[in-house]
């Protein structure tokens, strides 16, 4: 792979790279009960920064108290967390590579089934009243419904996103903010029918569905540039509640709406992924999304890749656009993953049950976290690697590259 597309450089916004590899945001639980990042944060990242000129992009990250509804996801609406960040962002930079965060709020998504594992429960969080969505409509059957925000409760959504990522960028050091507008959550609540119900000018049309995520990435867009903000989507997605029958209308003229602002870059999820499993896309293809958006600016493409795959985005199917290959659970397992990419590589197998922790069930926040080996070949050119207190030796279970 190492002399394909995928390895030449590229400018995203105000980010150089030095390649088309990232890694995507993946949420694992390991912050504090008051969410702030730790210290084995700091190592997890400086691990898959191994590699100069990577694009790492933090995982979802609570843009205020009444955002969140998880326990132990990182935040950053205090001092506190922004210098905990810091951490994290001056170790990125100190392996020669570039750290955006992905900003979410969880609306109806902040209610867990009792019984049913899907997150840890914040008790902090209050959830009588910040249990909220774009309309009364649950997210799934059986579940309550949640309280439809009002005019001011919008705005006031719109405000935490702003200043989050002014926390981002000024106070904890990101390149850049990606705003979580994909599988269900808050700004997917308003953008999609199956969660919208809305009659008034946040909803009932294609134009009033989308404009959540518009003014949101407006006031980002003001406050840190529009060459450091990103959106993620996911228009094929029928995770929690989503799924439009007919996606394509909506995601256009949102899309088209998002390349106006001049954004650094657009990132879609590709349809054969729903949520952390694969699926059969059937059809489903985001040439649309693609098209929408234009050719000025990069996109980032996440969503199941192998390296061939990976190398057939940016060499073939999406030859014609800057694309930026994103990779997930591979990048878990793998935190030299870009150098086995290049170098052709087996990467290690992940253990899906460490994903997630439950640290109020006595769960080990690094199993599965900062424990995974990078390769005898890394070691072997660079030495002991950045977030490692020993060498980690090429000992996992492999998967083919």
């Amino acid at each position: 792979m190492e002399n394909t597309k995928l390895f030449t450089p590229i400018t995203v916004g105000a980010t150089p790279l030095g390649h088309r590899v990232a890694m995507a945001p993946l949420t694992r639980f390991r912050a504090t009960d008051a969410h702030v990042p730790t210290d084995l944060m700091v190592q997890y990242y400086a691990q898959r920064a191994a590699v100069p000129g990577t694009l790492l992009i933090a995982e979802a990250t609570d843009i205020s108290p009444r955002s969140g509804g998880y326990a132990n996801t990182p935040g950053i609406w205090t001092d506190e967390q922004c210098a905990a960040w810091k951490k994290v962002t001056d170790a990125v930079h100190a392996q020669g590579s570039k750290i955006w965060v992905q900003l979410w709020a969880l609306g109806r998504t902040a209610y867990s089934e009792p019984g049913v594992k899907l997150a840890p429960k914040d008790d902090a969080f209050d959830l009588e009243k910040n249990y909220v969505s774009s309309s009364a409509t649950p997210m799934m059957p059986g579940y309550p419904a949640p309280r439809a925000l009002s005019e001011d409760d919008i705005w006031t959504f719109v405000n935490d996103f702003k200043n989050a990522a002014k926390n981002a960028v000024e106070k904890a050091g990101f390149d850049g903010v990606e705003l979580h507008g994909a599988h269900g959550y808050l700004i997917d609540q308003f953008t999609q029918d199956t969660a919208n119900k809305r009659t008034d000018a946040w909803g009932g049309s294609v134009e009033n569905r989308a404009r959540f995520a518009i003014e949101c990435c407006k006031a980002v867009a003001q406050a840190v540039g529009p060459e450091r903000t990103c959106i993620r989507l996911s228009p094929w997605n029928t995770v929690q509640g989503m799924r439009m029958a007919d996606p394509i209308p909506q995601f256009t003229y949102l899309i088209k709406e998002l390349s106006a602002l001049k954004l650094a870059a657009l990132h879609l999820v590709e349809p054969r992924v729903h949520g952390v499993f694969d699926k059969d896309p059937k059809g489903e293809t985001l040439q649309f999304a693609l098209e929408a958006w234009g050719k000025d600016r990069p996109l980032f493409i996440a969503g199941g890749f192998t390296p061939e795959l990976a190398k057939q985005a940016v060499e073939s199917t999406y030859k014609d656009y800057d694309v930026v290959v994103i990779f997930g659970r591979r990048f878990i397992s793998t935190p030299d993953l870009v150098y086995r990419v290049k170098k052709g590589l087996e990467w290690n197998e992940y253990d899906r049950s460490s994903f997630y922790i439950y640290q109020k069930e006595g769960g080990d926040c690094a199993k599965g976290y900062v424990d995974y080996p990078f390769s005898k070949e890394y070691i072997s050119e660079f030495g002991k690697p950045a977030g490692t207190d020993s060498p980690m030796l090429d000992s996992a279970p492999k998967g083919k590259i």
